[in-house]
């Protein structure tokens, strides 16, 4: 079917979309509490050392009482999801390493799993944060170490998570965990990420938190506090070797499902959260560093991290004390639980988009019989879910971010555009307006 090029090309105005925010999304948005963000932290810090080598057994202070609290926590806001809400621990003794395990210990993840109400829908998405803390020694189980920012912050925008959307019916599930053994070389994450790929679970997105609450930097003292950073990948981790050449020739280095799952993080959090604006960084990771997305990563599931502006490395794997007047550690202090309230806002609005939103496009494809200045795109309809229609995304091949949309009920669409110039892609919308994942098309054979 041909179309207008003057009606379709629609220009993206930072992002905002032509279309109405989801009602029940803004709800979800405006119940997030800086006093409850609060709350948690203060919680956290209160067990002395969260250290994954701290006792297992002490009710009051260690790893163990703190992930007993996040359970009970998880299983308070159960309540409100008419049982669709499972909590449990996930758990396995892990044995010494000759690295930063030195003792057999019990590693725990707590986990909140909220099942979709369509029982066909098997996607799920994740959002994440790590329990354990540490200081200047990473085999210091015993000093004194909050991890108020590093991970409280994160923790603390998990439970808030799972306090708000217990609440939905979502077609598809959400997954609420607080990772163990982050510092000692990401296990926790590993444990779940590798029991989720034997077991075949449909992971389309995990929302990795950690540090989401300082403004601060700590060298030049400039402040941030308007603005969250999203680490992704663009070339897809898992089978680079058999896929390189494809991408190469095809020009899609910047286009992994990591990629597009961050530049959807952009899109949406800035929708709904005032005041907040998503910075793409074009890397896994921070350089040369790791947090607990790069195990789903590494097991082929869409993965990034979500982290503040700036790390301020004074209240940051550093013992508590004061050398020359400048306070060190990880204190609640230094936490802004106005800009921790933003960054866990847009946790909520983009899990709560994509758990609503109808499944992605099956089968996109690109014609490429015949050399053309325009591009022909066809699919097939979600596997679940019923779409009000798709939108086909343009960007020109420079572009970070998608400039162009184009509106279709149809299955198919040839635009007036050529192949050469641009990068394509397809998402479906339903009647709430809840987009999914893009996703680019492959070659029609």
């Amino acid at each position: 079917m041909k179309y207008s090029l003057l009606f379709l090309l629609v220009p993206f105005a930072g992002f905002s979309q032509s279309y109405s925010k989801d009602n029940e999304i803004k709800k979800y948005v405006s119940e997030v509490s800086s006093d409850s963000l609060k709350s948690y932290v203060a919680k956290l810090v209160s067990f002395n050392t969260r250290h994954t080598l701290s006792s297992v057994d002490d009710p009051k202070q260690g790893i163990g009482a703190a992930r007993d609290w996040v359970l009970r926590k998880f299983k308070e806001y159960a309540k409100n999801s008419g049982g669709r809400m499972e909590v449990y621990l996930q758990q396995e003794d892990i044995q010494p390493d000759g690295k930063r395990i030195d003792q057999v210990v019990n590693l725990g993840n707590p986990i909140a799993f909220l099942k979709g109400t369509d029982p066909n829908d098997k996607r799920i998405f994740l959002i994440s944060a790590h329990l354990d803390s540490r200081v200047t020694d990473v085999m210091n189980r015993t000093s004194t170490a909050p991890g108020a920012n590093d991970d409280g912050s994160g923790v603390g925008a998990v439970i808030e998570a799972a306090r708000i959307l217990s609440k939905s019916s979502f077609p598809a599930s959400v997954i609420f965990v607080a990772f163990s053994g982050e510092e000692q070389s990401l296990l926790g994450s590993k444990l779940l990420a590798g029991h989720a790929k034997n077991e075949n679970w449909q992971i389309e997105a995990v929302l990795n938190n950690d540090m989401i609450g300082n403004p601060k930097a700590g060298e030049t003292g400039e402040i941030n506090n308007r603005t969250l950073r999203v680490f992704s990948e663009g070339l897809p981790y898992v089978e680079l070797d058999k896929k390189a050449m494809n991408l190469r020739n095809l020009g899609l280095e910047n286009d992994g499902e990591s990629r597009q799952l961050a530049r959807y993080i952009k899109e949406t959090a800035e929708q709904y959260v005032k005041g907040l604006e998503v910075k793409l960084i074009y890397r896994n990771d921070r350089f040369l560093r790791g947090g607990d997305h790069s195990s789903f990563v590494t097991e082929g599931f869409p993965s990034v991290r979500l982290t503040e502006y700036y790390e301020n490395y004074d209240h940051q794997h550093q013992d508590i004390r004061v050398e020359n007047g400048r306070q060190y550690g990880d204190l609640s202090e230094f936490i802004d639980y106005n800009y921790l309230k933003k960054n866990t806002a847009a946790n909520i609005a983009v899990l709560a988009s994509l758990a609503k939103a109808t499944s992605k496009a099956e089968n996109v494809e690109m014609k490429v019989k015949e050399l053309t200045n325009s591009t022909t795109l066809q699919w097939q309809r979600p596997k679940s879910g019923i779409p009000a229609g798709y939108y086909v995304l343009v960007r020109e091949t420079d572009s970070p971010v998608w400039q162009k949309k184009i509106f279709t009920k149809e299955l198919s669409i040839k635009i007036p555009l050529s192949k050469d110039n641009y990068i394509f892609a397809v998402q479906t919308v339903n009647q709430s307006g809840n987009l999914s994942v893009p996703v680019i098309p492959g070659i029609a054979r």
